[in-house]
């Protein structure tokens, strides 16, 4: 492959008292700063910061405020009256919350009242669990009261089997009152059984408080609509997804104005992730990923006017704008992260396009060490197209050494690569032990277009693969390379695309790492969840052998089909509450590998789920993540 462009050094940051590096139980004594909000009268920012004890094996939190330009941050402790409560209704008497309610049988004693030892589940139908949870016939419903008597409720959803918020991750963004206080419209898919886990129609939905009936505003559309607000001139605004049962569709910003939908993001050709309306109502700001960064952007509302709809990047850099908190006179504050930094709070000054950092939870940590290194580099693929890469270095890098490399695998598979910051993932931990990491913006990546995201479905293990091939090769021809010492490593499709490598890399890679990696398509079909995810990623089920793009996936893209080539060691990692991936895929993989004598091992995580959240699981995860690439790399 021909190295087409080598951008400029991302972050360096090395000092001569920096001698010490990142190390996995440094990483889990850094603060994680999450912001609550900016105050009533616009001063201050309100924000907790979570420190895990390893020790203690949960993690512990306080709060702080701190002034909106920046300074000393003070601890308080109550702070709720301090901040605008969207929850609370714009008269001040009502408060919107959810509850889980009891609403369908499912238990054994649910249906023999007289047998209340029995442990039995029944079910007929799909939805039975998710992600982590069985299904055991309660419901997540949106509930309000009066705002001096939370206990005496009234339930929106009465006797509905449905959810709201959405399970697994929805949240009280998933609800909202209507600006006069007369209704609330809140997101729901109101969908059971096999038709909910085939299906991801969720819609808004709008209850009248006066007649305590139900209206879907959203019904002509099939996909997802999510993420409702009202803009300051009372229109209703979210986020929506056309297609149904494509989890990863472009998302896009729809304004219902005086009876229309606009789509102000139709035109341009990106994803959102998140929105937040200008004070003035004549913008929305929002973020989406672009060219391995997660970044600012605006775009104007035209109402009724002529003016053309205009999507403008408002930030550029090597870091990650993961969060609008509000906003401050000519100032937006957000939250961003980088390779080399966790969250941290900063304000965006619109004016002179410029950032200022606002909280410092782990500047004094950071100073202690060595920084990471990163690069972007463009490699031409297979197919004649640029890829973006990530390349990055261990501190001190001397380009006159050679060092094992890791082939990072991104999960999703449709997910953005870009400056995260990840506890478990960590690239600073993984370059500071001595690694280089290449991570490439391979097919299915958001923030290269949308055609360049959609190129994964129900293509698995076709051009993706050459995709990675193609990065770890170009990298390769460095000098400081050691070629003879390669590893790859992944979780979920990352973890497939794992399995699928170990199968075809050619002698390539010395040792493979997978995490609640995807082995079996045929077995992950009849176990995960989310039916629809693998409807439209593989173009159907396993069974229907007149479908030539469904039987190519369960054939020609199933790992377990090029296992007899397997000859490399490989470290696998499963969660036993993971229902997305579940159990047996790593199951599978492991007594394939031993049964074939290849140095394997299966580290099972019984309590944890598609992640690793506990404080010691994440540490043994790590301990064993780099003991593994020891042995054997």
């Amino acid at each position: 492959m021909k190295k087409i462009l080598l951008l400029t050094i991302g972050m360096i940051g090395l000092s001569a008292s920096a001698q010490n590096v990142m190390t996995p139980e440094l990483l889990w004594q850094l603060g994680r700063v999450s912001p609550l909000g900016i105050t009533k009268d616009g001063k201050n920012i309100i924000y907790k910061v979570s420190i895990p004890s390893v020790e203690e094996n949960k993690s512990d939190s306080k709060v702080y405020s701190v002034s909106v330009s920046g300074g000393k941050a003070t601890e308080i402790t109550d702070y709720e009256a301090l901040l605008n409560d969207k929850n609370l209704s714009p008269d001040g008497k009502l408060l919107l919350a959810s509850k889980e309610i009891k609403v369908g049988k499912v238990l054994g004693k649910d249906y023999y009242p007289n047998l209340d030892q029995s442990n039995v589940q029944v079910y007929d139908g799909l939805d039975y669990r998710h992600w982590d949870t069985w299904n055991d016939g309660t419901h997540n419903h949106v509930v309000y009261s009066n705002a001096t008597d939370k206990e005496n409720f009234i339930d929106i959803m009465k006797d509905e089997p449905f959810d709201s918020p959405q399970k697994p991750f929805g949240g009280d963004e998933d609800y909202i009152w209507s600006p006069d206080g007369k209704s609330i419209v809140y997101v729901s898919k109101k969908l059971e059984g096999t038709k909910y886990a085939t299906s991801t129609n969720t819609d808004l939905y709008q209850y009248d408080l006066a007649t305590k009936t139900t209206k879907n505003l959203t019904e002509k559309n099939l996909g997802y609509d999510t993420a409702p607000q009202f803009s300051p001139n009372g229109d209703l605004t979210w986020l929506q997804m056309k297609r149904d049962g494509y989890e990863a569709d472009k998302n896009d910003i729809i304004v219902r104005f005086k009876g229309m939908d606009m789509n102000l993001t139709g035109a341009w050709d990106g994803t959102v992730d998140s929105f937040n309306w200008s004070a003035d109502g004549k913008k929305v700001y929002f973020l989406a990923p672009i060219n391995g960064t997660k970044q600012l952007f605006e775009v104007n509302f035209p109402g009724m006017t002529r003016i053309a709809v205009t999507v403008r990047q408002i930030t550029e850099g090597d870091f990650d704008v993961t969060g609008i908190v509000g906003f401050s006179s000519d100032k937006v504050i957000v939250t961003r992260t980088d390779f080399n930094h966790a969250t941290e709070i900063y304000s965006y000054d619109f004016k002179k396009k410029s950032f200022n950092q606002i909280t410092k939870v782990n500047d004094a940590a950071y100073s202690k060490i060595a920084l990471s290194k990163f690069e972007k580099r463009y490699v031409t693929t297979t197919d004649g197209k640029k890829m973006l890469v990530w390349v990055v270095l261990p501190p001190n890098f001397d380009k006159t050494k050679k060092y094992p490399t890791l082939l990072y695998c991104q999960g999703g598979p449709q997910s953005a690569l870009t400056q995260f910051y990840s506890f478990r993932w960590n690239f600073q931990v993984m370059a500071a032990q001595g690694y280089i990491i290449v991570a490439p913006n391979r097919r299915g990546m958001q923030g290269h277009g949308v055609e360049w995201n959609e190129q994964i479905s129900k293509d698995w293990g076709g051009q993706v693969m050459d995709d990675y091939l193609s990065a770890i090769d170009d990298v390769s021809k460095e000098s400081y390379i050691d070629k003879a010492r390669l590893g790859a490593v992944g979780a979920s499709y990352g973890g497939y695309s794992v399995f699928y490598l170990a199968g075809i890399h050619q002698k390539r890679f010395k040792t493979f790492i997978s995490h609640c990696g995807v082995y079996n398509l045929q077995s992950m079909y009849g176990t995960t969840e989310e039916v629809f995810f693998n409807n439209w990623d593989h173009g159907g089920a396993y069974w229907e052998k007149d479908n030539a793009v469904a039987q190519k996936t369960f054939t020609e893209f199933n790992p377990i089909n090029n296992v007899a080539k397997w000859d490399t060691p490989i470290l696998i990692f499963q969660g036993g509450k993971d229902y997305r991936v579940p159990i047996g895929q790593g199951q599978e993989a492991f007594q394939a590998a031993q049964l074939r004598g290849i140095k394997s091992r299966f580290v099972l995580l019984p309590e944890e789920n598609h992640w690793v959240l506990k404080p010691q699981n994440a540490q043994v995860w790590q301990k064993e993540f780099f003991r593994w690439l020891k042995e054997t790399l």
